[in-house]
């Protein structure tokens, strides 16, 4: 991940008053790639989200034997296509690349080698490994840790599927990898999970999105099922990624007055929706508007005290980052809970919360599953990232009232947002 020298997070001298456009959701772009790989024919999927963890997919999807091609209006990705010899795919850090292409591999002739970033080594891996194990794939440990890259795959033309258990409490994504996968085994999967999801969301995403390709997913509470089938969609469109827009949407809390987020979805299986909901309960308001210059979308309105809040966050984990940032400036304590696999995440995201907030005069301490946050005067200073993307939006949510703060490598943000400091700026720069 490249590295820049910290960025001063801008104070805001006067309420916002801004339109902000954010790019097209990570979680559904690389669902929507890996489904494209795996139709009969190609699909154009349009607003893609451009940024680090989309192109590291486009690369694994390349060296799979898919034909990836940025056109006009979008990226078209092709079918997989069957080729022996041997292929490296770069996981870097993101997670759906390393846990949604696994499967890919297995059901191609080639031998794949999968490596990334030391982060990657470090987060969440096994239990899907032994789930494709158990389904017959042939997956080969090297060396480190475990269940965990580098690991070699070696494609034997194909699985014949079956029923598999799974426990995919650290990560939704294990389970995800499975049901995108299954069209394509001979028999489909059936998946029963073993403990507890953490985002039913992103599940729901998953089974969303399969239906849209032409698959026929099934659900019985804890168990997932789907046949064996031929995807196929010309065209798919990316929506905006609402757990990005979680700064935007938290800054008139923090700074009054509004922003706009266009083509915000009026109905949605992204988790970020939940800010709505939020903004509501801290004593903001949410609108739909479609008479703007800039066309339909999302209005949020705040200003005033905020309250301290008791959050489960189970569903929505990834909001974490920004919402513990956001409850620093509550009159009350907070409390967030039901977010024990984000340890398992780009960082542990609970430590290094605990951490950060703290050195800058917050009164911050972790739990088993969270944080609790009490009022107390933050102060300037340094803002360590831990080359975790959501960790440099929660540092810009500080910077709103608390002048010098120093958010570390900001380049970092790139994985999900690559121009989010130059839209940040800007939509300061515009309110004041």
């Amino acid at each position: 991940m490249p590295t820049e020298p910290s960025w001063t997070a801008p104070l805001a001298e006067a309420a916002v008053d801004a339109t902000v456009r954010v790019p097209g959701s990570k979680s559904i772009t690389n669902r929507a790639y890996v489904l494209a790989a795996l139709s009969s024919g190609s699909t154009l999927v349009r607003r893609p989200l451009d940024s680090r963890d989309a192109r590291l997919m486009e690369g694994a999807l390349t060296a799979l034997g898919a034909p990836v091609e940025h056109v006009d209006g979008g990226v078209r990705v092709g079918p997989l296509a069957s080729g022996a010899g041997e292929a490296h795919v770069d996981l870097g850090n993101a997670g759906t690349v390393a846990r949604f292409t696994p499967a890919l591999a297995a059901l191609g002739d080639r031998t794949v080698r999968f490596d990334g970033d030391a982060a990657i080594r470090r987060r969440p891996l096994s239990p899907l490994l032994g789930a494709l194990r158990d389904l017959g794939a042939d997956i080969e440990d090297e060396g480190g840790t475990p269940g965990a890259p580098p690991f070699t795959v070696r494609g034997r033309g194909g699985l014949a599927g079956g029923e598999v258990e799974l426990d995919s409490s650290a990560s939704s994504q294990f389970l995800s990898a499975l049901l995108l996968a299954a069209p394509a085994f001979e028999r489909g999967v059936t998946v029963r999970l073993v403990g507890e999801v953490p985002s039913e969301p992103h599940i729901a995403m998953t089974l969303d999105m399969l239906r849209r390709f032409g698959a026929a997913p099934e659900r019985d509470r804890a168990r997932f099922h789907v046949p064996a089938g031929t995807l196929h969609l010309p065209e798919y469109t990316v929506e905006p990624d609402l757990s990005s827009a979680a700064p935007f949407v938290v800054a008139p809390l923090v700074a009054g007055g509004s922003v706009h987020i266009p083509d915000w979805p009026r109905e949605t299986t992204q988790p970020g929706d939940w800010l709505r909901s939020l903004v509501a309960e801290l004593g903001g308001a949410t609108v739909f508007d479609t008479d703007t210059a800039d066309g339909s979308g999302l209005r949020v309105s705040g200003g005033g005290s905020l309250p301290g809040m008791d959050l489960d966050l189970h569903e929505v984990g990834e909001l974490t980052p920004v919402i513990a940032a956001l409850l620093c400036f509550a009159d009350g304590p907070s409390r967030i809970s039901g977010v024990a696999h984000l340890r398992g995440h780009e960082t542990d995201r609970l430590a290094a919360l605990a951490t950060e907030l703290t050195a800058l005069g917050g009164n911050v301490t972790e739990t088993a599953d969270g944080l609790i946050i009490r009022p107390a005067p933050l102060h300037a200073g340094t803002f360590h990232t831990y080359d975790d993307h959501r960790l440099v939006m929660a540092g810009a949510v500080l910077g709103l009232r608390v002048p010098g703060i120093e958010v570390e490598n900001p380049a970092t943000v790139g994985k999900t947002f690559p121009g989010f400091v130059d839209a940040w700026t800007a939509m300061l720069t515009r309110s004041a």
